[in-house]
């Protein structure tokens, strides 16, 4: 049997030696495993790293610091472990979190996977339907949330629903900071099974409603040893990963990759993103790790990068391919080169060009140890570009989800013979594959996810909408933002009051990074023989800017309204 800690131990050992991982590495096969009882608090109690950071939060706002070790993080933790279950919480319930970067985020999870409850991470910006169906569908008992979200829950159908705010107590809510009084050391009720849930995530897909993505104590825990090893993190590092609490990427690089490799988790909160102040705390902190979106990867090269003494070793990107330009300024001015890694929401680091490996222009590098990746045609044959596939079965690896879970419990779409991801590339003669695009239109905006079809959905609820079709227009910051062409209900007039209207309509209903930033208000839309509209078509029509085209219509954009300054101003704050 393979333990966590030897098949650790093995990546680590063999970093830069590609060849040796991919042809050594074994998944941890252990059928008992709870990764914040069995390696976390071990972590706590090793001499070697008991005193080093494990969360370092930097405070741009105020100017201050937050620095907790493993030792204190397991105490903590424990505390609040004891906390939630003298609340009523046991194995198997589930548990909404609804915080930013603050310490509590980092308490609960732990917490959580100690206990065996189903974490449901959820960015702050959701809206109250959208809370609505992360509570309903997610079946949650309880939830852990910043005061600014309490307004909220006013609304809402909740039940018996245990409500527990970070800072004092409201009306109906407890007070987080109770969990202090409890005791630090905690007992299990029993073992942790490998494949008990652990994490629900709501992801964007093809249908009007997200789709819930259940991760075992198995799958991300261990799972993340890839992506330990495509960042090409050490024990003792201060990595630094941007990405906002509630999305998949917080989970893979602010939590499991560090903290499997003893690294640090280096966060610095900012009123507003300042590409000049983040980098230069980035130097002063001497962080030695980083990955970043492409979106910010742009910002930063919009400052002199050379100004920067940095102690960085390694720099990743991911979310979407990073131009030519933006990797050659990063290596003019620091020697280093970004590497790029691939993904879901549903597995861990699947391919990545790990340290001090052969980067080919363009490509996101090669699978990842533990990871056997198969390019299909639509018939489940080789190809030299197809889809992004699993074998299952023997080689099933342990960064897959167990499954989209549904309504009744079960789990679908990771079962069978082979997972298909979804995602179409190019695979070379050497292995390297090169992304070409979603097969179901799925884009990214911002490195958020965004189903055009659920935006489509939302758009049909108003009154002067009779069908749209969302793609993503071309943007210098976002790379990309939501944009609808719109068919407009009898003989509405294509005017500013009817864009208007929808922006407004639209801005109550979406969470700001995935609201639709820009109309185009058409006669028809470009449609396949039986009737569905041709995405692909706009989104050539959007790429190539042409004005002459029969399918161009009237355009407008958020920022044509001053009336919608304040959504604009939040909606920039949030993604």
């Amino acid at each position: 049997m393979t333990t966590f800690q030897e098949a650790r131990q093995f990546l680590l050992d063999h970093r830069t030696d590609y060849a040796g991982a991919m042809a050594g590495f074994k998944w941890p096969d252990q059928s008992e495993f709870n990764w914040a009882l069995d390696w976390f608090d071990a972590l706590g109690r090793d001499p070697r790293s008991k005193d080093s950071p494990a969360l370092w939060i930097v405070e741009a706002a105020t100017d201050t610091e937050t620095k907790l070790t493993f030792a204190e993080l397991s105490r903590r933790s424990n505390r609040v472990a004891n906390f939630l279950r003298a609340q009523g919480l046991k194995r198997g319930d589930h548990l909404l979190l609804l915080l930013g970067n603050v310490v509590p985020l980092w308490e609960t999870m732990l917490a959580c996977i100690k206990l065996g409850v189903v974490i449901i991470p959820a960015t702050t910006l959701l809206t109250p339907d959208e809370l609505q169906d992360r509570l309903d569908r997610g079946r949650a008992k309880a939830v852990v949330a910043a005061q600014d979200q309490v307004a909220k829950f006013a609304a809402l159908k909740s039940g018996d629903l245990t409500r527990i705010v970070v800072g004092p107590a409201r009306d109906g809510w407890l007070s987080f900071e109770t969990a202090a009084e409890f005791s630090d050391v905690f007992t299990p009720d029993g073992v942790t099974r490998a494949d008990d849930p652990m994490l629900l995530y709501f992801t964007s897909g093809t249908t009007a409603k997200p789709k819930l993505v259940r991760h075992s104590q198995r799958s991300y825990p261990v799972g993340h040893l890839s992506t330990m090893y495509w960042i090409g993190l050490k024990p003792g590092d201060i990595h630094l990963n941007i990405s906002s609490p509630g999305w998949a990427k917080h989970a893979w690089s602010c939590f499991f990759a560090p903290w499997n490799a003893g690294a640090a988790v280096f966060v610095v909160n900012q009123p507003r993103f300042d590409a000049k102040g983040l980098l230069a705390t980035i130097a002063r902190c001497n962080v030695t790790t980083l990955c970043a979106p492409p979106t910010v990867w742009r910002m930063f090269i919009q400052e002199k990068l050379s100004d920067f003494k940095m102690r960085l070793r390694e720099v990743c990107g991911a979310g979407e391919p990073l131009n030519p330009e933006i990797i050659d300024q990063v290596r003019a001015a620091w020697d280093l080169t970004i590497r790029d890694g691939y993904g879901q929401t549903e597995t861990t680091a699947m391919v990545g060009n790990s340290p001090e490996q052969t980067l080919k222009s363009g490509s996101m590098g090669r699978p990842m140890p533990g990871y056997h990746i198969r390019v299909v045609d639509a018939d489940g044959n080789p190809a030299k570009e197809g889809e992004v596939a699993l074998m299952l079965g023997a080689e099933r690896p342990a960064g897959l989800m167990q499954g989209y879970q549904t309504d009744d419990g079960r789990v679908s779409g990771a079962d069978g013979a082979i997972y298909r991801s979804g995602d179409v590339v190019f695979v070379d003669d050497d292995g390297y594959l090169t992304f070409v695009g979603r097969a179901d239109d799925v884009f990214k905006s911002s490195d958020y996810r965004i189903s055009p079809f659920e935006l489509e959905s939302v758009l049909l609820e108003h009154d002067l909408v009779a069908e749209a079709a969302v793609i993503p227009s071309p943007d210098p910051i976002r790379l990309a933002v939501p944009k609808a062409y719109i068919l407009l209900v009898g003989d509405t007039a294509r005017s500013s009051d009817t864009a208007l209207s929808i922006f407004r309509f639209l801005q109550e209903r979406l969470a700001p990074f995935k609201r639709i930033r820009r109309i185009e208000l058409v006669t028809e839309l470009p449609k396949t023989i039986s009737g569905k509209i041709r995405r692909v078509q706009l989104r050539r029509l959007e790429h190539d800017g042409g004005s002459d085209d029969k399918l161009r219509g009237v355009e407008f954009r958020e920022e044509d309204f001053p009336e919608l300054a304040a959504a604009r101003a939040a909606g920039a704050s949030g993604g």
